[in-house]
């Protein structure tokens, strides 16, 4: 009989998370179970390291516990929080409330921070494992009082070492590849500035990466051309710019800033497909047949013009039939939307998820302050662009596959059996099953994904489904894409933006319009662009979600005392997370603040039940909260209950 991977004695590999209690999970690289560390064993490790963990007993019906007993792979060289000056000693609490430890500053005579204000540390020691010893370190950067206008988001673009300037070399070497690259334009370039061909996009869009075609065709078929920045005509591989973008790996989307990858004389200017003006793009054809099948596909170096720059209201409001633009552009609006919903019901018919969990939108003044709180909606004209990039990312890596190109793939891998069964105890009190089978398949979860009826449901079940699944990543190898059912899968639609879309596009150039590839662009080479990129990509989206959680609190502070409808979205031992209905806010209701019961946490009913009344706080709950504190440093919400519970949904 095998040992279980997390056996007593055994030793795994690892991302390291703690908790705000000082707690921390290992989630091990083989995709197992989440190893529980306990505060007094974590040794050196901070939030987000690599570290070795061995495994030291398997409570039953409990996660695994375990002992850091290496440190790998620091996560972090800087941490950013607030300075405080006494007379001995002076040190930095982290705003992170998951670093736990505060940080010693040598030099301290030397330093002009006045007490309170938010600073940059590089680090210089990690402390001892015992934790008598605290970590060390220098003061880099004073950014100042956390309340001064955007010293908040500045912290939290320091804390995830984002590169918020360019360098003077850089920006001189933007400007001269883009003069040069305007200069020479190729000699394959193929001139389609004939097409009606237009981009949609965020109405305050900095950048515009992509944009659509369509003909008509014979026997009911058309070809629709996917038109994307040929970045790679003006960004040439090895380069000042191009190891600078493979260092940043991705554009950076804060809640009130953008931080590009490419210097903005290229990401804003001469890549970007402006309309009305002249723009070169690599385009991929697709002629489709009635039904959306891809008969045959083309790729070209084209020179194309947009004729229309719409903002998704625009391209909503001509398929709601509110608007008309023009004859010709209303027609092809029509027509690709017609065609995507076909594209994506092959897509669904083969076990494609639709996670559609609603995000928010903060609206800011001049200031930087929140005004507002709103839902993104996900509508018509969303989807027919996400389906046409879809679509040509999967056409682009069967290509890859087909030529044996070397090339990075966007993976996502099924969710391991120990999730599996995490998501089966999630769903159960909800009356929804999943299937008991060794590894799951798509249509498992998208069956449970369409079981429950009305949106909020749908957005529940969808959550939970997210917290199950593996987050996708870059990879040499095609390993598939789990969440798209599909067999394999590749970023080709977004190179201003992403660096592994930049690098796709300069195989694909030189497999099939002519051009040299790059020389050096072996294995190992590969693996180490998709570790990078995989990074970057992870800390931009937690950055983004850190600052939009700082302007939410933020928000909530105005609204101190006042009293909101709610469904429960999480249950833990100490309380259930609360999701605000008209803010999409979410905050914290502990079992403290149940003060007409004493509530247990039942692992089987996934609840918190009173043991004198039976009272249940349950997933998908409607209930009444109050907020009662807010804590902008930690980025925290606390609710009371403000009346009765509501009905399950």
């Amino acid at each position: 009989m095998r040992a279980r991977k997390d056996a007593p004695g055994r030793v795994l590999r690892g991302s390291l998370s703690t908790t705000r209690r000082g707690d921390a999970f290992v989630r091990p690289d083989d995709g197992g179970t989440d190893v529980f560390v306990p505060a007094g064993r974590i040794s050196t490790a901070m939030d987000g390291d690599r570290v070795a963990v061995r495994i030291d007993r398997r409570p039953r019906a409990r996660n695994p516990e375990g002992t850091v007993i290496d440190v790998l792979e620091r996560a972090r060289s800087t941490v950013v929080g607030t300075y405080h000056r006494r007379k001995r000693v002076s040190f930095v609490v982290p705003l992170d409330q998951r670093l736990q430890r505060e940080v010693l500053i040598a030099g301290a005579r030397e330093v002009v921070a006045d007490d309170g204000d938010v600073v940059v540390v590089r680090l210089t020691g990690f402390g001892s494992s015992s934790g008598r010893a605290r970590p060390t370190g220098t003061i880099e950067r004073v950014l100042g009082p956390l309340d001064d206008p955007g010293v908040d988001v500045l912290a939290v673009a320091h804390g995830f070492d984002l590169s918020l300037e360019f360098s003077d070399e850089i920006l001189a070497a933007g400007e001269k590849a883009a003069a040069a690259g305007t200069r020479d334009q190729g000699a394959a370039r193929i001139d389609r500035t004939d097409l009606l061909v237009f981009t949609i996009d965020p109405a305050d869009a900095k950048d515009h990466d992509d944009a659509l075609s369509i003909e008509e065709g014979e026997r009911g078929h058309v070809e629709v051309g996917i038109h994307i920045a040929d970045v790679s005509h003006f960004v040439t591989h090895g380069g000042a710019v191009d190891m600078e973008a493979r260092a940043r790996g991705t554009s950076v989307y804060l809640v009130d800033r953008t931080i590009p990858m490419l210097p903005p004389v290229l990401s804003s200017d001469v890549c970007s497909l402006i309309a009305d003006v002249p723009r070169l793009a690599l385009s991929l054809f697709v002629e489709l047949d009635g039904e959306g099948r891809v008969r045959e596909r083309r790729y070209e170096r084209t020179l194309i013009r947009c004729r229309h720059g719409l903002s998704y209201e625009d391209a909503q409001d001509v398929l709601d039939g509110k608007r008309l633009i023009t004859p010709q552009l209303d027609e092809a609006l029509r027509r690709l939307d017609d065609f995507a919903r076909k594209i994506r019901s092959a897509r669904h018919g083969r076990g494609a998820l639709d996670l559609d969990i609603p995000e928010a939108k903060v609206i800011l003044d001049a200031d930087g302050n929140p005004v507002d709180i709103q839902r993104r909606d996900r509508r018509e004209s969303h989807r027919l662009i996400e389906d046409f990039m879809i679509l040509a990312n999967e056409v682009v890596a069967s290509d890859l596959v087909a030529r044996d190109l070397a090339g990075l793939f966007r993976v996502h891998e099924p969710p391991s059996p120990d999730k599996a069964e995490e998501l089966r105890d999630a769903l159960a009190p909800l009356g929804l099953d999943v299937p008991r089978r060794r590894a799951l398949k798509p249509a498992d979860i998208q069956r449970v994904l369409e079981a429950p009826r009305g949106p909020e449901a749908h957005v529940l079940v969808s959550t939970l489904v997210l917290r199950t699944l593996a987050k996708a990543r870059y990879d040499v190898e095609n390993l598939g894409h789990f969440g798209l059912a599909s067999t394999g899968y590749t970023h080709f639609t977004s190179p201003i933006r992403r660096y592994p879309d930049l690098l796709v596009h300069r195989v694909l150039a030189a497999a099939f319009v002519g051009g040299t590839p790059p020389a050096d662009l072996d294995a190992e080479m590969l693996a180490a662009i998709a570790a990078t990129s995989s990074q970057r990509e992870q800390a931009a989206d937690e950055a983004e979600r850190a600052t939009v959680a700082l302007k939410k609190v933020e928000f909530m502070e105005r609204h101190l005392g006042d009293e909101f409808d709610g469904r429960v979205s999480g249950v833990a031992t100490f309380g259930v997370f609360v999701t605000l209905e008209e803010y999409f806010v979410d905050g914290l209701l502990h079992v403290r603040a149940l003060e007409d019961d004493y509530y247990r946490f039942s692992p089987r009913d996934y609840a918190l039940i009173g043991e004198r009344k039976g009272r249940r706080y349950r997933l998908g709950d409607r209930i009444r909260v109050q907020v009662a504190r807010v804590d902008k440093e930690a980025r925290h919400i606390d609710f009371v209950q403000s009346g009765r519970g509501g009905e399950q949904i």
